[in-house]
């Protein structure tokens, strides 16, 4: 029997406030109508639907949401409030300070991006039932929002593409979302290409997700009431994350950056200069999908070249874990630094222009960068800015850095962190030859041990800024702890955000999270 899905404004919204809660709803996130059968077998509609969810991973490079959930309530970032810039109602504080609630804006809008993700993918699978190829991309996709919105919120409302859209969405646990995006991912590997556009879902980004989920199952299948652990990793769980990675290791299309190259990965050219690109929102010189220059301007001053928005900053203690080698740390970058006096890495103390001359801030005083800061009143000096992606300066606004998702060098680290766990090791690597592996590659002093302390501490150093700290602190049982500007104890529900009261007001099969 033939069947159709018009995908409408009224249609979307009801699912999404029943679904998520969504009450804000815009044509961004819906489509012209679809006739799934009909797709299926002309393929234009097909694609359409493919390049739409496609189009949803690009919010995730936004500074807000999805990205501000994972950083901004971890050690590596906050937002300072700088007299009457950058108070946002106390939405950046109140995540630093794990003082959220389930009325907080960024947690409410994450839910209903990430979710609207998870529906349009399923809704893209149920059209390519006939397309080996897009049914395959489908499920990756949907296991990459589903991974996001299991691993922030802890538990999934799910809907098949053909329910009434009438009826209350299924929710699925946290260990039944889990098991739900390793089957996805199983299927998906075995039809997607081997390799290829990393803009695009290839065996190579699939691979990456399962090993993430994997290294992750310990703390997603925790019981609700204890979801801060201790977590119990398991051997054969912790053997099929360095089996993964092994497979991405052994395709031999990815290699470390060469010693003194690391920001070569998030170059305005990185598309060329980087060979470990795995998945990534594709970017042109001219055009802006994935959202680089929101990385830069962020955090730089406004009488900086590129002018930024004067905002998010390191913290002092993170900053201070860098030995003063470490390339990380920072750079000069022929062809930004000595046409803008901007270099790569961690901004601290006086900042200049290209011919050296300093610059001021608005009241003419030295731009000075300093590690001090309050969380809740700064001026517009204070804090350690961060600057990973490189403002291209023949286009500032669109400077055509692919948006990096998966790395090679965190398949490095995470082979390194399921031996440390259990895992038996292949190949002849160790925990420690895989992080002195990276190590080396990046200026730093290789180590003599490897332990959890100094591998989290490793993961930060190479992964700052990428979106990541939150879910490695919790895993590493670190996310609890005070740190600066946060110096409570977080209470151990918060490892999960709590779903949205909208959400859970709409839908009776939601329930909120436990703590909250």
């Amino acid at each position: 029997m033939k069947t159709s899905i018009h995908v409408t404004s009224a249609v979307v919204g009801a699912l999404l406030l029943t679904a998520v809660g969504c009450t804000d709803l815009d044509d961004k996130v819906v489509g012209q109508p679809v006739d799934l059968a009909a797709g299926a077998a002309a393929g234009g509609d097909l694609t359409g639907l493919l390049n739409g969810v496609y189009a949803q991973v690009n919010g995730l490079s936004d500074q807000a949401n999805t990205y501000a959930l994972g950083e901004h309530a971890s050690d590596e970032m906050m937002g300072p409030t700088r007299g009457t810039d950058w108070d946002d109602f106390g939405t950046w504080r109140r995540l630093h300070q794990h003082s959220w609630d389930a009325t907080h804006n960024q947690i409410i809008a994450t839910w209903n991006n990430l979710n609207t993700g998870v529906f349009r993918a399923t809704e893209l699978i149920a059209a390519a039932s006939s397309n080996a190829n897009v049914l395959a991309e489908g499920r990756f996709l949907r296991a990459f929002f589903m991974y996001n919105v299991a691993d922030l919120y802890g538990k999934v409302p799910f809907r098949e593409a053909n329910a009434s859209f009438d009826s209350n969405p299924r929710v699925l646990t946290r260990a039944e979302a889990t098991q739900f995006i390793i089957d996805d991912l199983n299927a998906a590997i075995a039809t997607l290409p081997a390799t290829g556009d990393p803009g695009r879902a290839n065996k190579n980004s699939a691979r990456f997700l399962l090993a993430k989920v994997l290294l992750n199952k310990a703390v997603f299948t925790q019981s609700p009431e204890q979801p801060a652990g201790p977590y119990t990793f398991t051997p054969a769980d912790m053997n099929a994350v360095i089996a993964n990675c092994d497979a991405i290791i052994g395709s031999g299309a990815f290699s470390l950056t060469t010693s003194g190259k690391y920001f070569d990965n998030f170059h305005w050219d990185n598309s060329t200069l980087s060979k470990e690109l795995i998945f990534v929102i594709t970017n042109e010189v001219g055009t802006s999908q994935g959202s680089a220059q929101n990385r830069y301007r962020m955090t730089l001053h406004y009488n900086q070249t590129p002018g930024g928005w004067n905002g998010f900053t390191t913290l002092a203690d993170f900053y201070n874990s860098f030995e003063a080698g470490d390339q990380r740390r920072g750079a000069a970058i022929t062809g930004l630094t000595n046409r803008t006096g901007l270099r790569a890495g961690f901004l601290v103390g006086q900042q200049n222009d290209q011919t050296g001359k300093a610059l001021t801030d608005r009241a003419g005083a030295p731009l000075v960068y300093s590690p001090n800061l309050n969380l809740l009143y700064s001026d517009e000096k204070a804090g350690i800015r961060v600057i990973k992606y490189l403002p291209n300066p023949e286009n500032t606004d669109n400077p055509g850095n692919d948006y990096v998702l998966f790395r090679y060098a965190d398949v490095l680290l995470m082979k390194a962190e399921a031996i440390l766990r259990g895992g038996t090791p292949t190949g002849g690597a160790t925990a420690l030859s895989l992080v002195n592996q990276i190590r080396t590659a990046r200026g730093a002093t290789p180590f003599t041990t490897v332990n959890e302390a100094n591998l989290l501490a490793e993961r930060g150093r190479e992964l700052y800024w990428e979106g990541w700290r939150r879910n490695d602190m919790i895993r590493f049982g670190t996310f609890t702890a005070p740190f600066d500007q946060k110096p409570n104890t977080t209470p151990d529900h918060r490892v999960v955000y709590p779903i949205p009261q909208q959400a859970v007001d709409t839908n009776p099969n939601l329930t909120q999270n436990f703590g909250y």
